[in-house]
């Protein structure tokens, strides 16, 4: 039988259930959310979780609410799996097996494969891809970007620059893309390509990146900051600030470098490791927004917005999974995986009274947690940490990619795609990251 065949007697066998078994939840919400392929989606919003390989979730689920409990990730009705490779620079023919951020990000954002460290460029050739932000724009849509990381870390970046390597963020980083600079008839730097591209809605770290000066061009001399000011957005640095801002144009920066992270714990270490712990919450300094906070905000600006004719699309990215992930600390990965969480939870509650939204949550790559046995003895290669998960259990974390102390590594895994609404189904079965540019592209009917 057909795939296709296959998916439609699928679904009517789910709306049979939903109609002959009253309070058929499951089933309803199935229903509900069916990804009706004639049916327009005015909204997308992109969730991401950097490193959070089903490790990763799995470990933040057994912890924050037992193994038989369920996060709000998982409760959306379509989930399939993604692909995550990349190309290699020095021949794009041949597979690099263990993405980065940037190489990843670049996938779907622009629908084409590339090589580790390239902000949407091809391998080896450096052509400019268009992204999906830059098609969703002159398609009439609003468009937003938010992150933890840096704003012009890599996935936030991915959607609006083209450098030929991610470490360009600002005016002074330009050294490893020469042929980039305003000066060399590039696009500059990727702080100022962010300010020059009018994203409706910027939220997040990296003030350090947008406080250097500009050296060439029409605002030589001033911040990049400063120039964002000319070009009509409105600035928040703190939690405040962000509650009362409006406008067509938001440019949030909250922390000069990442955001500060949710919850704090001892990291993990060689045999017998470290633990058991219980992992200290609610650390973000008050003076931050949560990642939920700024989701709200974007999508309260975005839907609010004047312009707002046709719809949005909004990438949110929950970065410092990854982050804690190199650095073998569990509960501060716990911690950020759980914010990142409560972000999801924000897109399904205005999804669900804007039924033509649609919601993809994956991740970038796999990575280095691992869920194991306590190790018996000295021998055991890694670091680990014995968490007290919620149902009282003794839960052993191990990090051994990277010898203990240094950085941990990604991983090639595929990695969990979930969604809900219009084309939802689309997700079902294993899809290449390439195919979420094709599946947002399709559904907001980019040109």
């Amino acid at each position: 039988m057909p795939i296709k065949w296959l998916k439609k007697s699928i679904f009517v066998i789910v709306a049979l259930v939903a109609l002959l078994i009253p309070g058929a939840a499951l089933a309803q919400n199935v229903l509900a959310s069916h990804g009706d392929g004639g049916r327009h989606a005015k909204n997308v919003i992109l969730f991401i979780g950097d490193g959070m390989g089903d490790s990763e979730i799995t470990i933040a689920r057994n912890y924050y609410v037992g193994a038989n409990g369920r996060l709000n990730m998982d409760r959306l009705p379509f989930i399939g799996a993604s692909t995550t490779y990349a190309l290699q620079e020095a021949n794009p023919l041949l597979t690099e097996f263990v993405t980065d951020s940037a190489a990843s990000g670049t996938g779907w954002a622009t629908g084409t494969k590339t090589s580790n460290g390239r902000i949407s460029t091809t391998a080896k050739t450096d052509i400019d891809l268009p992204t999906l932000l830059e098609l969703a724009q002159k398609s009439g849509y609003l468009t937003g970007d938010v992150s933890t990381a840096e704003l012009t870390d890599a996935t936030p970046a991915v959607l609006a620059s083209h450098v030929s390597n991610r470490n360009c963020q600002g005016p002074a980083d330009m050294g490893s893309c020469p042929q980039d600079k305003i000066s060399a008839g590039g696009p500059g730097s990727i702080a100022e390509q962010e300010v020059a591209h009018n994203i409706n809605v910027l939220l997040g770290g990296g003030k350090q990146r947008f406080d250097q000066l500009i050296t060439d061009g029409k605002y030589a001399g001033k911040s990049v900051l400063e120039s964002a000011r000319n070009q009509g957005y409105t600035i928040a640095t703190d939690a405040n600030s962000l509650k009362q801002s409006n406008g067509k144009h938001v440019l949030g920066l909250f922390n000069s470098g990442n955001m500060s992270l949710e919850w704090t714990g001892t990291p993990a270490q060689p045999y017998p490791g470290s633990g058991p712990q219980t992992c200290q919450q609610n650390q973000r300094p008050a003076n931050e927004p949560s990642l939920s906070d700024m989701t709200k905000k974007a999508l309260d600006l975005l839907q609010n917005n004047h312009d707002n004719k046709n719809g949005f699309f909004l990438q949110v990215e929950g970065a410092s999974i990854d982050k804690q992930d190199h650095a073998s600390s569990p509960c501060q990965q716990i911690g950020e995986t759980i914010a990142f969480d409560n972000a999801i939870k924000q897109g399904m509650e205005f999804a669900r009274t804007h039924p033509d939204t649609l919601i993809l949550v994956t991740a970038d790559h796999g990575h280095t947690s691992q869920i194991i046995e306590s190790p018996t003895n000295a021998s055991q290669p890694g670091a680990f940490s014995k968490l007290i998960t919620k149902d009282g259990s003794i839960m052993c974390v191990s990090y051994a990619t990277a010898p203990v102390g240094a950085s941990q590594s990604h991983t090639g895994t595929q990695v969990r795609i979930a969604a809900m609404g219009p084309d939802a189904n689309k997700v079902m079965g294993v899809i290449n990251q390439t195919d979420i540019f094709k599946i947002i592209k399709e559904r907001l009917s980019l040109r």
